[in-house]
């Protein structure tokens, strides 16, 4: 597996596996590694001939008190973890390779799928996130790009930013990977006490409960919160951002009964700590 820190030596290996006929799938992390990355890894290599991972913890994306410089980070055992799954190029670029002194650009995606759920209580969070996604897609020229399915916020921004900016990659969408329990996987679970990750487990509850309720034929969306914020609840050491069921597509809140595909999307704190889950509500007039 190659490790390289700069732009130019990895745009130009990448380019070299493309003329040679390869084709390129690209998993972007953040680092501190866990099975839900390596499944996206895993998904890469099924379409793929070369598979590029890199991992860069990205300044622009973070608030001004929020975890950047204590955000987990272990580059020896997360190379181990890509040699391991078959990674052929990681790319651990510095932040001044990213953002070289000067820079001006940034990418900005518009309309309620960076207004609300996490960008609501993250200004600039997603302008962080596109930028750096296109940034990795102009060095890496990637055919598949995979992004896991538990930021799905964010998988709905690049989705559109892709199509607007016509870069040519395939997005594929990677399933949340979870624990025995239930916890979806997340790098920031470290950051978690004992007390606070035996509690953190009512988010899958909660989301257990609404899907049961959704198959059981409620499409009531109120309904359906309602629940989820009374399981949620119960947990002495949760704190709520959000807990919205909203349009799959648009995020607009969904307004009276489910009609279609709906998400219900969840962001709660523990401590500082603070966690993202969602499920898809999809009845079988929708698939």
């Amino acid at each position: 597996m190659l490790i390289l820190e700069a732009s130019a030596e990895t745009m130009a290996t990448c380019r070299a596996w493309k003329r040679g006929g390869a084709r390129v799938g690209f998993v972007p992390t953040m680092g501190y590694l866990h099975e839900g990355h390596i499944s996206l890894v895993r998904i890469a290599k099924e379409s793929c001939d070369k598979v590029v991972a890199s991992i860069f913890v990205n300044p622009t994306q973070f608030g001004p008190n929020e975890d950047f410089a204590r955000y987990p980070r272990d580059l020896k055992r997360d190379a181990a973890m890509c040699e391991a799954a078959g990674v052929d190029l990681l790319f651990v670029p510095p932040v001044e390779e990213i953002y070289p002194v000067g820079s001006a650009t940034f990418v900005n995606v518009e309309g309620p799928i960076t207004s609300t759920l996490c960008g609501a209580s993250r200004p600039g969070h997603f302008r962080g996130v596109a930028t750096v996604v296109a940034k990795l897609f102009g060095i890496v020229g990637p055919d598949v790009a995979v992004f896991g399915q538990k930021d799905a916020q964010q998988l709905l921004v690049i989705r559109r930013m892709t199509r607007d900016l016509f870069f040519p990659v395939e997005i594929v969408a990677g399933p949340i990977v979870r624990e025995s329990d239930g916890l979806a996987m997340s790098s920031r679970n470290a950051y978690l006490g004992p007390d606070e990750r035996a509690q953190a487990t009512v988010l899958w509850r909660s989301l257990q409960e609404a899907a049961r309720m959704f198959e059981g034929g409620e499409r009531r969306a109120a309904k359906i919160v309602a629940k989820a914020r009374e399981i949620i609840a119960c947990s002495p050491l949760a704190r709520p951002d959000y807990v919205e069921l909203v349009d799959n597509e648009t995020l607009l809140p969904v307004q009276g009964n489910i009609d279609g595909t709906a998400l219900l999307a969840l962001a709660v704190f523990f401590g500082k700590t603070r966690l993202i889950d969602n499920a898809v509500l999809q009845g079988k007039e929708s698939q």
